[in-house]
Order: C-alpha cells, then structure tokens, then sequence
C-alpha cells in the first residue's frame, strides 16, 4: 500500500492532505485504509463529546464511573496511539512530552512500537 503524507488536528478533528489547508497539530504517514481508521476514530471523539455535555451539569456522578467519559477517554487514547504509530519519532516524542498519563494507563511507547 502506498502512503502519503497527512495533516492532523485531533483537536479539530480534521485531516489534511495539503499543509497549509489548516493548522495542525501531527504530520503523519499513511496509506487510505490507516487514513480512514484515524479519521473514523476523530468523528468517534467528537460524537463522545457531544454525549458527556450531560455530565457537566450532573457533578454527583464521579468521573471515572461515567461510562461516557470513559469512552472518550479510551477513544481519545486510541487516537493518540495510532497517530503515534503513524508517525515518526519526532512526533512519538512529541506525544510523550505531552503527558498524557492523566488519560487512564496511557503508555503510547507500548502501543507505538
């Protein structure tokens, strides 16, 4: 399969085949198959995130016991990974500097490699 080059914005939600398409956050390299996957995983966030509103105004629900923001919370960890195993090692790095261990039992140098 052949890979190109693509501009991510987890933020976003958003990729991009051209560079200067929009701000971005990773540079990774794919084929369309991988591509999908990833963009199916970011419209997944966006759609957990639509769902956890409701937690927001329910504070005696703690957050760990909200099956909703363990989704997005997994979702989100799911993300991180497969841009982490889409990238180079610049950008590997990139992710474990943001420190994502606030995440559940992230360790994207598990899940990259």
């Amino acid at each position: 399969m052949d890979k190109k080059t693509y501009y991510v914005s987890v933020q976003a939600g958003t990729i991009h085949e051209n560079q200067g398409e929009a701000s971005y956050e990773f540079e990774v390299n794919a084929s369309s198959e991988e591509i999908n996957n990833l963009q199916m995983l970011l419209e997944l966030k966006s759609e957990l995130d639509d769902s956890t509103c409701l937690r927001a105004i329910t504070p005696e629900i703690p957050y760990s016991d909200d099956i909703e923001n363990v989704a997005y919370d997994n979702n989100l960890k799911e993300i991180y990974s497969t841009i982490g195993s889409l990238s180079d090692q610049a950008t590997k790095d990139q992710i474990d500097s943001m420190d994502l261990d606030h995440i559940g039992n992230w360790a994207i140098k598990n899940q990259a490699e």
